[in-house]
């Protein structure tokens, strides 16, 4: 690897604010579970404040609550098990070496029992929601399961995380509504499966040269040259599904100025995006921003 691309790179765990002040021994499960990298929960959770706020939910705040509680949770659960999967190739990625499990700072069999403590947070939010609402949770088990395989196996493995990523949407919707109104909800999914495969492929970028030495897959090495319009692609999609979603709740187009802020700031990011640096990173956690633009717009919508 380059030094210069290597000294530009930030690990994938550090010791931040509260993390930092822990005991080691904790402060090694707060990293695993990327307690001190908060953006990965905002992304979850945001699609299901979305879609409880469409669909009608915009007096639901102690769901919503929980649905936050369910995303820290969850977030880290994914972490663990990602972690434990790809511990022999995170060792070899210069961001993730330093991650609990690669590093041995962590054995798998304590980073399970850490898995299912998570895992049982995330039952109890799971009880706080519809039966409709808990059968669609649990329905992102299995993609769940299957997505550290993915980069083993497609040169596209964001494609698949975007569809995990995102199931918070009809989480939120469904919680709200039951199963009625389906069409507005398979809309709303699709632009934020473009959203989420869009801001994970400007994340990849920081790994690209580690990722072809390693043999596995990503967007950012898939679309090759032409990352940044297949961002912008991707960005564009996700927009007019949102769009088309409101549109078939509200088919005024006053409704559709409600998406002018979340859309001006994609834009912002396609057209200052860098390749290199730090730029990527800083562009990929601009998303919980755009995340609160999004949710503003829904619940706009979803109050009218």
């Amino acid at each position: 690897m380059d030094p210069a691309h290597s000294a530009q790179i930030v690990p994938d765990s550090e010791h931040r604010g509260l993390v930092a002040r822990m005991p080691q021994p904790l402060r090694n499960y707060a990293l695993l579970a990327r307690f001190d990298r908060p953006i990965g929960w905002w992304l979850l959770f945001w699609p299901c404040a979305w879609g409880l706020f469409l669909a009608g939910g915009t007096t639901r705040w102690g769901i919503l609550a929980w649905l936050l509680l369910g995303a820290i949770a969850m977030r880290g659960a994914g972490c663990v098990y990602n972690d434990i999967v790809d511990a022999d190739l995170d060792a070899r990625v210069a961001r993730t070496a330093a991650r609990p499990v690669a590093s041995g700072a962590v054995s798998r069999g304590a980073a399970w029992i850490w898995l299912f403590g998570l895992c049982a947070i995330g039952l109890v939010v799971l009880l706080q929601l519809h039966w409709e609402a808990q059968v669609v949770a649990l329905g992102s088990l299995g993609l769940v399961a299957a997505y550290p395989f993915m980069k083993r196996i497609t040169g596209w493995p964001q494609a698949w995380l975007g569809l995990v990523f995102t199931w918070g949407a009809p989480v939120g919707w469904i919680e709200a509504t039951g199963l009625d109104r389906l069409g507005p909800l398979g809309l709303l999914y699709a632009g934020c499966w473009a959203w989420c495969m869009g801001y994970d492929t400007i994340y990849a970028l920081q790994d690209r040269e580690d990722d072809a030495l390693v043999g596995i897959g990503s967007s950012a090495l898939s679309f090759g040259r032409h990352v940044n319009a297949g961002v912008a692609a991707l960005y564009t999609l996700s927009v007019a599904c949102w769009a088309g979603a409101v549109w078939l709740l509200r088919p005024d187009p006053l409704a559709l100025l409600a998406l002018a802020p979340v859309a001006a700031h994609l834009g912002w990011q396609v057209l200052t995006l860098k390749e290199d640096g730090l730029d990527p990173l800083t562009k990929f956690r601009s998303n919980r921003f755009a995340g609160l633009l999004m949710a503003a717009a829904c619940y706009v919508v979803g109050s009218i």
